[in-house]
């Protein structure tokens, strides 16, 4: 292996390091610490300043001091389970929401830029305010042909031109309905959709540089169909539809007309089943009044810990079009068009708030949740495993991941990113 290279960020907290840290013994499973909603909208992240580790500068608990620059870092041993091997990669007091395997290239979207990240050579480069982005803050990564798409926190959408390194910026004045970007999509027909906490936007053929194309849906000119205006994902069903996951329930976009479901049509286990499932007790309703007033609207006066079925934080269609919803303290919901079947920890998953879904190929889905990373099978509905941090997990909060070109499953959280090989069938995604 290289030697490690490393680059410093300075946080509020403090200095840290961006740089891999070989697994020379597994970790043992260390408490995650309590969250409130993780799409809150965060304060704007201060600038990095680029220079080596602070003296003395304090790293997250559970983890070893990276291998100084020049020597070589010890061979990764297996895991928990005998036959898993993890590195990791740390990114500081930041959050991993985004993750693009990209042949060779690994792109790691954090609360402090994009990194790029060489798995052949371990170079890595970080883009950020200082190369030409307008938030640090990153929620999404995808392509675009040869473009790099980059949805930010408050900085709009930006699209990186791989050849030229070129940035080019959509936000609010080219047709946006918010500058914080949570989801992108691009259909086969051209058209793109953009998910924001303003509402839907919807770019026909794809031509953002016409303002003419962009059209924007919120709950008041859809009338309802699109249940809330914080849209956190975006999926393409079949024929055409459009999935859209919000904060206030689930829609479809089909025909160009809008449909949407909510907890009452049986999205999410209802809160007597989980109540005492919840390991969060911090009331989200009493960290903003953007939460407080959803309460109210949503008839969740009488909850006071961290449950709102109808928020939808994660979203994946699988290939017979059943839609797959994550929820925010009620599970995991299967929905085939009419009805719903909730999961919850008494089906196995390691927790009620699911930040993650992606597929996992042959019927199986990984699901990350606050207390570890699940492959479920979608068919016969069980859970075939479990991986935490005993199992290499950089941490539990599982909020992105992507499998590499070599096999191997990078699996982002708060404080850095766990790249996991060894997994046999559960490999892929």
């Amino acid at each position: 292996m290289a030697a490690i290279a490393v680059i410093g960020i300075a946080l509020i907290t403090g200095a840290y390091l961006l740089g891999k840290q070989q697994a020379g013994q597994p970790e043992t499973a260390r408490a995650v610490p309590e969250v409130t909603t993780p799409v809150t909208a965060p304060a704007a992240p201060a600038a990095p300043v680029a220079g080596p580790l602070a003296p003395g500068a304090e790293l997250p608990p559970g983890h070893r001091p990276l291998t100084p620059p020049g020597q070589q870092p010890a061979t990764s041993v297996p895991a928990a389970q005998g036959k898993i091997k993890f590195n990791h990669f740390r990114v500081g007091n930041s959050n991993v929401k985004a993750i693009l395997s990209d042949g060779k290239l690994m792109w790691v979207g954090t609360s402090n830029g994009v990194v790029r990240y060489d798995i052949t050579t371990d170079k890595h480069d970080v883009f950020d305010v200082r190369s030409g982005l307008l938030s640090n803050g990153i929620f999404h990564l995808s392509k675009l042909d040869d473009r790099l798409v980059v949805g930010t926190y408050g900085g709009g959408l930006s699209l990186l031109d791989l050849e030229t390194e070129k940035w080019e910026h959509f936000n609010i004045q080219h047709g946006l309905g918010d500058a914080f970007i949570y989801d992108f999509l691009s259909l086969p027909n051209g058209d793109i959709w953009i998910a924001t906490w303003s509402g839907a936007n919807r770019v026909r053929g794809g031509d953002l540089n016409d303002r003419s194309k962009w059209d924007l849906y919120t709950v008041a000119n859809t009338d309802g169909g699109l249940p809330n205006d914080w849209v956190y994902g975006l999926a393409e069903g079949k024929d055409g539809e459009v999935w859209f996951a919000t904060e206030g329930g689930l829609a479809r976009f089909k025909d160009e007309k809008w449909q949407s479901w909510k907890h009452e049509d049986g999205q999410g286990a209802a809160y007597e089943l989980v109540k005492d499932q919840i390991e969060f007790t911090r009331d989200p309703a009493k960290e903003s009044s953007h939460h407080a007033r959803q309460k109210v609207e949503m008839g969740l006066g009488a909850v006071d810990i961290a449950y709102n079925p109808n928020y939808i934080v994660a979203l994946h269609v699988d290939d017979d079009g059943i839609v797959w919803v994550g929820t925010w303290g009620g599970g995991l919901a299967r929905f085939d068009g009419t009805s719903y079947r909730n999961f919850t920890v008494v089906d196995g998953l390691p927790a009620n708030h699911v930040f993650l879904l992606e597929g996992a190929g042959d019927g199986k889905l990984w699901v990350g949740t606050s207390n570890g990373l699940s492959r479920f099978d979608s068919k016969t509905f069980e859970v075939l495993e479990t991986l935490t941090t005993a199992d290499g997990l950089f941490a539990n909060n599982i909020f992105s991941m992507d499998s590499a070109r070599d096999g191997s499953l990078w699996v982002g959280s708060f404080g850095g990113v766990a790249r996991l090989s060894g997994l046999g069938g559960a490999d892929g995604g």
